[in-house]
């Protein structure tokens, strides 16, 4: 069992933008830093349900793919689930829609007390406030023989990374400086000094790097 993550981040590190808001929930550069992965097929199949086979399938959509492969179980925060931006509505389940990409149990962060929540494919948020070390221990009931994917937003995965907690760490950099937001580096001096590096450059000009434990 390996616990992983997945982060897309601007060349100066920038993982959440700035500016923030009911329009643009992710930060008003979001879509700087997303533009190659949501370009992909494996994208556009898994998460936006679009079966023409439309999207790019190089580099890029090879590490969308792995992505998704061999998850048994998913931990996010309050804001990758989409809470901020329906806080008042009791039935609201997410801004994944009636088929979330996950088909497979996910811890959602969270301090606001809210009941499990069910999708005929397989997918099954459960609302849970726990640091990130008990998160784990329950994720790892879930998960079986899978892997535990730890993804956004940018305070859960710092706290993950910080712990030490994460086993691989994948970054899809794009050439971008965004100037402002939260950093994923920060107070993370000598991350990789446990981990063997390796990256590769995708023909849209991100580069994948890879930390693994």
């Amino acid at each position: 069992m390996t616990v992983r993550m997945d982060l897309n981040i601007s060349l100066d590190g920038v993982v959440a933008p700035s500016n923030q808001s009911s329009e643009n929930p992710m930060g008003e550069d979001w879509g700087k830093i997303v533009n190659a992965y949501s370009a992909t097929r494996t994208f556009r199949e898994r998460v936006l349900h679009d079966t023409t086979g439309e999207g790019t399938s190089g580099v890029d959509d090879r590490y969308a793919a792995a992505y998704f492969e061999a998850v048994g179980a998913e931990i996010m925060g309050a804001g990758m689930f989409g809470f901020h931006s329906f806080p008042d509505d009791p039935d609201w389940q997410g801004w994944w829609g009636g088929e979330p990409p996950f088909r497979v149990p996910v811890i959602v962060l969270t301090h606001r007390e809210h009941p499990p929540i069910d999708f005929a494919n397989g997918t099954r948020f459960e609302f849970l406030a726990a640091p990130p070390e008990d998160a784990l221990s329950l994720a790892r009931e879930y998960a079986g023989d899978g892997d535990i994917r730890v993804g956004g937003g940018a305070e859960v995965a710092r706290a993950f990374l910080a712990a030490g907690l994460v086993d691989r760490l994948h970054v899809a950099i794009t050439p971008v400086i965004l100037g402002r937001g939260t950093r994923l580096w920060d107070d993370l001096r000598e991350f990789e000094r446990d981990y063997a590096v390796s990256s590769e450059v995708a023909e849209s000009g991100v580069i994948h790097v890879t930390f693994t434990r």
